[in-house]
């Protein structure tokens, strides 16, 4: 129901007119909405150590703050054209930008992290509400033939908004507050509305279309995903099913993704058209989305999360590093229109996968040595990876189903990558808890406590820092250091191996149209 569904329901201009200035106007509004909805997903993760430092949660619970965000817009995603066909385009966009200033400002005065959590969910829902009528507003206001224009603006944000989510975030943390990553939104949300104002027309609202929404399954994604994530983010700390509240959680997802089956069936026009995946082209697309979702949104969590434990890296020396994987992808872009119609898609999307696999696989034999220098060059065949990956797998959505379904397909499409975002940052969590043990009782094992070397060693130690309980500690402290390096080399293996396994995929795909001019999908 995303993007080309809004677009659908649209006259855009004839061929052979040009846009005016209101058109433009426009057109920047939704491109402004989209960036800053993809700058914020990232802009916590170089901070995400400072923030959890304040807010009172462990490195675990921190990723809560990422995740919350990216399930929020699964939800809304799917949900946009009919919220844009009941409110009208501009009332929705209106309300969408001043409740994601609201939502910004609650983040940014944030004390606990339940009050962030809440803050950042809101984020979620409104702020994804504006990537895809962003793309809507592109076919509505420009002629076809300036819509290659407007594609290549919304392609740029889609692609710089993540990258430099971390280095803005990290600069405001370092030389002002990690709250004005948020304020930020403020002035931003201010020229949102006042381009929204005068760029786009009033529409009357359509409250009669409240009575056709698949109530049924707008209730299965809140409840379904929300119970999952909750399961798979505390899953760990409490225990699993030893837990009643994740036995509640399991027992909330499974009714969540109940109703939404329910409304498969039942709703004339179900809010998420699963159906679709029962196609094998669109199927093996989803399933490589997801997986490459996963990546690029846990290696851009994670990055930052180790140079600032092992390398001792500030906020701005993290985004730094993340912003790496932009400059290849930003370079790229000016090319992608001699890619869409020299490369075949298969061809593209097996060199996309195999480079981020392999650049996962450089960023698994970390040591604890290690700083932003050894995620040089897998940072920057990662912006490759994702250009080559996402781009080819982004036009082959549309490519793979009827006219009928291209915004339905596009939908989906943009839940089950940030769907794979959030598995991956539940993942991560759960590697750390888990491999973190596991690699220090390891290492544990290895030090006999009657050794000469290991003697000698809180023997020397004790003498040069006062004490033998000192020296205990620091040894203590270096075996846990290693135990976390030895994590994050397996959180960045299982990537690289998730990424192999949906290699074979690329076999269903289909050679794209040659002429056939690219389509904007977030």
């Amino acid at each position: 129901m995303a993007s080309a569904a809004l677009a659908a329901k649209a006259a855009p201009p004839r061929t052979g007119e040009k846009a005016d200035l209101g058109a433009w106007l426009a057109v920047a509004a939704g491109t402004i909405g989209a960036f800053m909805a993809t700058l914020d997903i990232s802009i916590v993760n170089s901070a995400l150590p400072t923030i959890e430092g304040e807010i009172g949660a462990s490195g675990t619970e921190g990723t809560w703050v990422a995740t919350s965000y990216l399930v929020a817009e699964i939800v809304i995603i799917p949900m946009a054209a009919w919220l844009e066909r009941v409110l009208g385009l501009r009332t929705f966009l209106l309300v969408a930008a001043g409740l994601f200033t609201a939502f910004s400002v609650l983040c940014g005065i944030s004390t606990t992290l339940p009050m962030m959590i809440v803050g950042r969910v809101g984020q979620g829902f409104t702020g994804g509400a504006m990537i895809p009528t962003a793309q809507a507003i592109i076919a509505q206001r420009l002629p076809p033939s300036q819509q290659p224009i407007g594609i290549s603006l919304f392609g740029m944000t889609a692609i710089l908004g993540p990258v430099l989510g971390p280095l803005i975030g990290g600069w405001l943390t370092e030389n002002i507050s990690w709250h004005y990553a948020f304020f930020l939104n403020l002035p931003i949300c201010a020229l949102l509305i006042t381009l929204l104002l005068v760029g786009l027309p009033h529409q009357p609202l359509k409250l009669h279309l409240v009575r056709e929404a698949d109530w049924l399954g707008i209730a299965g994604l809140v409840l379904g995903l929300g119970g999952l994530t909750v399961l798979l983010e505390d899953g760990q700390r409490e225990q699993w099913f030893a837990s009643e509240l994740i036995r509640y959680m399991a027992l909330i997802s499974a009714t969540g993704f109940a109703l939404l089956a329910a409304g498969q069936m039942t709703a004339k026009r179900p809010i998420v058209k699963l159906a679709l995946l029962r196609n094998r082209q669109f199927g093996s697309v989803s399933l490589m989305g997801l997986v490459l979702g996963a990546v690029l949104y846990g290696t851009s969590y994670a990055i930052p999360q180790f140079l600032s434990a092992i390398a001792d890296y500030n906020s701005l020396q993290s985004g730094k590093v993340v912003l790496l994987a932009g400059i290849p992808s930003i370079v790229m872009l000016a090319f992608v229109p001699f890619l869409l119609k020299k490369v075949d898609v298969r061809i593209a999307v097996a060199a996309g996968l195999c480079i981020m696999a392999l650049s996962a696989f450089f960023d698994a034999n970390l040591t604890i040595g290690s700083d932003g220098g050894d995620f040089t060059l897998s940072q920057l065949m990662r912006g490759v990876g994702q250009i080559l990956g996402m781009l080819f797998l982004s036009q082959s959505v549309v490519r793979s189903v009827p006219v009928s379904d291209a915004g339905d397909a596009a939908g989906l499409f943009s839940a089950v990558r940030n769907l794979g975002g959030s598995f991956a940052l539940a993942g991560i969590s759960i590697l750390q808890d888990q491999r973190t043990w596991f690699h220090s009782r390891r290492l544990e094992e290895t030090l006999n406590a009657n050794s000469p070397m290991v003697q000698d060693y809180v023997a020397n130690t004790a003498r040069s820092f006062g004490g033998e309980a000192t020296a205990l500690r620091l040894l203590s402290q270096q075996i846990q250091a290693q135990s976390l390096v030895m994590t994050y080399n397996d959180i960045f293996w299982v990537m690289g191996m998730g990424t192999l396994i949906v290699l074979p995929l690329v076999l269903f795909l289909r050679p794209l149209p040659k002429r056939a001019p690219p389509v904007a999908v977030h």
